[in-house]
């Protein structure tokens, strides 16, 4: 019962009892000052009363905030999890206004800056609100987590996520799994903003596959470092070639220098570590180790 009505039943109950006392006083005689004075308590017991009523709602609204919080969090945990029975999930989705026949993405989110989780919660879920997408968010662990029916648009706020592939609630938990990863690997690459498989493709296996990297980064990039000064300007325009789609000319152009020079240090890079650059497999490896180079850097700060 809302507040005001209970309230409102409250003071008409005074008002009654009010008028029967005013009426029996009337009837038997008894002194106007007296039966002012009674009538001035009665209303002071209304005030103190209303009060304690009050008080009372407010605990018991926030009793039931808390509990309902407590209910959504455990049935996010567990649709996260896949814990649920199907029995379970339609009862929550019912419960929580999610679409069984939609399909929904799995959501994992840390704030940036000095914005805490609860407040990313509540931001979030206010942005899927404003742009007609259903949300359904719980803090998890120190993270948000959740689902959502497309990817948030976050504009300025300050939070980094993963987000999952869309699948059937039933199977949400798959596409938590990979929210996490997501997550993972755009912290390592320090990024912000909301990224799903498509945005960071195979970066994701770096960051998950540090001995594949090691691997590669003996491969390709620790024999130009015996060059010193210049093995650094080999690095430089093999990542400009293959950031340029292999276009030497272009490359020359953003260096400054002559075609031939980008010409010879292709060619050293090829002569230093035993390999084609016109090799598939060389293109996909060396793209490898450059990205677990730009990782390792970002990892270590710039303090070192």
């Amino acid at each position: 019962m809302p507040l005001s009505d209970g309230l409102r039943a409250f003071r008409r109950a005074l008002s009654a009892i009010r008028d029967l006392f005013l009426a029996e006083a009337t009837q038997r005689g008894l002194d106007p000052g007296l039966i002012v004075d009674r009538t001035k308590c009665l209303w002071e017991l209304a005030d103190v009363a209303s009060l304690q009523i009050a008080a009372v709602h407010r605990q018991a609204e926030v009793a039931s905030a808390l509990s309902d919080a407590r209910r959504r969090a455990d049935f996010l945990r567990g649709l996260l999890y896949g814990t649920l029975s199907a029995a379970e999930i339609h009862s929550g989705a019912a419960s929580y206004g999610l679409d069984l026949s939609r399909p929904y993405r799995a959501i994992t989110a840390v704030p940036n800056g000095n914005v805490g989780p609860e407040a990313l919660e509540r931001s979030l879920e206010s942005l899927g609100r404003r742009n007609g997408r259903g949300a359904l968010l719980t803090v998890l662990d120190e993270a948000v987590a959740g689902v959502v029916e497309a990817k948030p648009e976050t504009g300025d706020l300050e939070v980094t996520a993963g987000l999952g592939p869309p699948t059937d609630l039933a199977e949400v938990h798959h596409s938590f799994r990979a929210a996490g990863r997501l997550l993972q690997a755009a912290r390592a690459y320090r990024l912000r903003g909301v990224y799903d498989l498509s945005d960071l493709s195979w970066r994701v296996a770096v960051v998950a596959e540090p001995e594949l990297a090691e691997l590669l980064l003996d491969r390709y990039l620790r024999p130009l470092e015996a060059e010193g000064e210049f093995g650094a300007l080999v690095e430089e325009s093999v990542r400009a070639y293959l950031e340029s789609g292999r276009h030497i000319r272009e490359v020359a152009r953003s260096a400054h220098v002559h075609v031939n020079t980008v010409r010879y240090r292709l060619r050293r890079f090829e002569q230093l570590t035993g390999t084609s650059l016109d090799a598939p497999d060389t293109a996909v490896e060396l793209s490898w180790a450059l990205a677990a180079r730009e990782l390792g850097t970002l990892l270590r700060g710039p303090a070192e």
